[in-house]
């Protein structure tokens, strides 16, 4: 199959080399010209990706047209905050045939749309619904790219556009599963970058492994409570792009919302920490959106509440975590 891929970060990256390894041409997006000129040059990301060797069968463009030439499938890998602009650039030159697939973890603010719904809203009267579809998991760039077994989810509203994005994925080093929960799914993507965000924080703070599998396990309850509001299935948060994702966030080196975390537990200001990054924590505006949509929609958050006064706020990391150790005492399950 002919693939596309809309965005040369390290994930996008990462996937180009997963996908053309089993030998689909692939044809990668980026925006910077010097990065397009390293990787069909010398087949490297020198900015995103520098140790890794691209297969010859991966090109890339400046241009997207010259991208998305004979596309069957189309990867959505640039930033959450992006994808609505991306897709509108994109919208003109698709057919209508491709399965469009996003990869990108966050909630867009104002809207409170997830990705594959800003996808399908922006894309509405070129490509169905049933065309659109979400790749999600544990899976950092650095190990996929490096054949770290790694295991993820491919989910979309259509089972048949599930399975394609199974069959075009699928490797003995990256393995795909699917799952119908496609709320679930992008739900879960969304609010463990948060969760990975406080679990940084506390690793910065010194707040020791009691503290991290607390905040693992309540994050893992917000993240469920949020998604089954939304229609979301209960078994989602259980599998790979539940708990799965959670834990690879809150734990990895690889992690950038972690990292981002930890530093703020170290003192650092917000602001710093982000101008001081060439790539993005979705986390810091996925903060932003998700508190706005679950005060709106009254649904309880506590730790992604605290993480927001932290982020915004500039309420004392040590304090937040006491506020949330002394809020009125309940009971784990509501039965």
């Amino acid at each position: 199959m002919n693939i596309s891929i809309i965005g040369a970060g390290s994930w996008g990256t990462a996937l180009s080399v997963v996908v053309a390894e089993k030998g689909h041409p692939v044809r990668l997006w980026a925006r910077e010209p010097e990065i397009v000129e390293n990787i069909n040059r010398h087949n490297k990301n020198g900015v995103y990706l520098p140790d890794v060797r691209l297969p010859d069968n991966v090109t890339a463009w400046t241009s997207l047209a010259d991208a998305l030439k004979d596309a069957e499938i189309v990867v959505f890998a640039t930033p959450s905050h992006a994808i609505r602009s991306m897709a509108a650039e994109t919208k003109p030159l698709l057919k209508g045939t491709e399965r469009i697939v996003t990869v990108a973890k966050g909630i867009e603010m104002d809207t409170f749309l997830t990705m594959s719904q800003v996808l399908s809203e922006v894309l509405s009267d070129v490509v169905s619904d049933d065309y659109i579809g979400v790749l999600s998991g544990p899976s950092h760039a650095e190990e996929v790219s490096r054949h770290m077994p790694t295991t993820v989810v491919s989910s979309s509203n259509s089972k048949q556009t599930a399975l394609i994005i199974q069959k075009a994925f699928m490797t003995p080093h990256f393995r795909v599963y699917v799952n119908r929960d496609i709320i679930g799914v992008e739900v879960s993507g969304a609010v463990k970058n948060i969760m990975a965000i406080a679990a940084g924080i506390g690793d910065g703070a010194d707040l020791g492994d009691n503290a991290k599998a607390a905040l693992i396990t309540r994050g893992l309850a917000e993240m469920r409570r949020l998604g089954m509001r939304l229609g979301a299935s209960q078994e989602t948060f259980a599998g790979l792009t539940g708990v799965g994702d959670l834990i690879v966030t809150c734990t990895s080196r690889h992690s950038r919302n972690r990292n981002v975390g930890f530093r703020i537990g170290q003192g650092e200001k917000l602001k710093d920490i982000i101008s001081s990054m060439n790539m993005v924590a979705e986390g810091v505006k996925t903060t932003r959106s998700v508190y706005t949509w679950a005060k709106s929609l009254n649904v309880n958050m506590p730790i992604t509440e605290k993480v927001y006064q932290v982020l915004f706020e500039d309420l004392p990391p040590r304090e937040a975590v006491h506020q949330l150790m002394t809020r009125d005492p309940k009971e784990e399950f509501i039965f």
